[in-house]
């Protein structure tokens, strides 16, 4: 495996797009497509030399010499995904959200341990640019002693009996819909730049009845850090960006030294203390693939960790942290409580 990748790939829905755009572009050997879209599939195939063809998933991992496998569908079917390919000693990427819950993703683990493979989480948001960005500048201390972060997700693309259905129809049917698909991201961008997370308190609600799961709420953090946090979503509301999808919101970063501002467009600003202007803060990032091509940059560590041994983030083990926030959150909500991480 520390030689050479020979993957197979399960998925050929709406958001795989930007995964087999950035395996092509990594010069990665993909020796099979699995999906129920036949054509997709083959379309999909004819981006890589001699990659065949399954509809059925366990007969591409028993009849192909795959030693890494990309799961890019559904939640519903991530389990037993996970066991086939485990039991065949592949080791596993596996798009979030990462199984249905809790219980089934620590399922995953002990899999994972039993066979001796590995899973990576696919969560690409903290290796977005501005993301990148940011966390150089918290280095430098630039703000000094921080104080809280707030973010705003405002992707506008939850009204009407039509949402969602021209990108990911089976958003619609998610009981748990805006936290266990969407601010899954945030909570791990969090962590990412502030460290762990000791509690929650959490208000949710259902704006658009024609879909099953939460589309809006607040929730409440507190860092172990002594920060606070807040994460305020609406689906159904947007915000000024040319492309409201790129970072589906926007970021606030309080210290006592001054404020850093992400807006919708991947811009970051810093406002000293006491000073009423703000400052651009200018860095470059590429306006490609998804998002900043984070795709790309996530399975290009992934490469990093599987060919050259290097450290992997977000492998299953610990991604069950970002799990147990979500978990909480869902629990605070029910019974409009703080909710401690355990």
């Amino acid at each position: 495996m520390k030689n050479k990748i020979r993957l197979a790939i399960v998925g050929t829905g709406y958001f795989s797009q930007f995964h087999y755009d950035a395996w092509e572009r990594l010069n990665v050997e993909v020796v099979a497509i699995c999906s129920l879209n036949k054509n997709e599939a083959l379309a999909r195939s004819k981006q890589f030399k001699n990659c065949r063809v399954f509809i059925d998933f366990k007969t591409m991992i028993n009849k192909t010499d795959a030693n890494l496998v990309d799961i890019i569908v559904p939640p519903k079917n991530h389990l037993n995904f996970i066991k086939i390919a485990a039991e065949s000693n592949v080791n596993i990427v596996c798009q979030k959200p990462f199984t249905n819950n809790l219980k089934e993703a620590k399922k995953a683990v002990k899999i994972a341990e039993k066979y001796g493979v590995t899973i990576a989480v696919h969560e690409n948001f903290r290796y977005q640019p501005w993301y990148i960005k940011i966390d150089e500048i918290l280095k430098s201390s630039l703000l000094g002693d921080l104080f809280q972060v707030s973010f705003r997700m405002r992707p506008g693309d939850g009204q009407g009996k039509d949402a969602y259905l021209n990108r990911q129809p089976y958003f619609q049917e998610m009981e748990r819909f805006m936290i266990h698909e969407t601010a899954i991201h945030i909570i791990d961008v969090f962590r990412f730049l502030f460290g762990n997370i000791n509690c929650v308190f959490a208000k949710l609600s259902k704006l658009n009845n024609h879909i099953r799961g939460e589309d809006a709420g607040i929730v409440f953090f507190e860092f172990e850090n002594g920060m606070r946090g807040l994460f305020d979503g609406n689906r159904l509301s947007d915000h000024v960006a040319f492309d409201r999808r790129l970072t589906i919101g926007e970021m606030l970063i309080e210290g006592s030294n001054g404020t850093l501002r992400l807006n919708g467009d991947g811009e970051i600003f810093y406002r000293k203390f006491s000073e009423n202007k703000e400052k651009k803060i200018i860095y470059k990032w590429k306006n490609k693939g998804f998002a900043g091509d984070s795709v790309f940059y996530y399975q290009k560590h992934l490469l990093d960790y599987f060919v050259h041994d290097k450290e992997l983030n977000n492998d299953a083990k610990d991604y069950i942290e970002n799990l147990k926030i979500e978990d909480s959150i869902y629990k605070s909500d029910s019974c409009t409580r703080v909710i401690k991480i355990k």
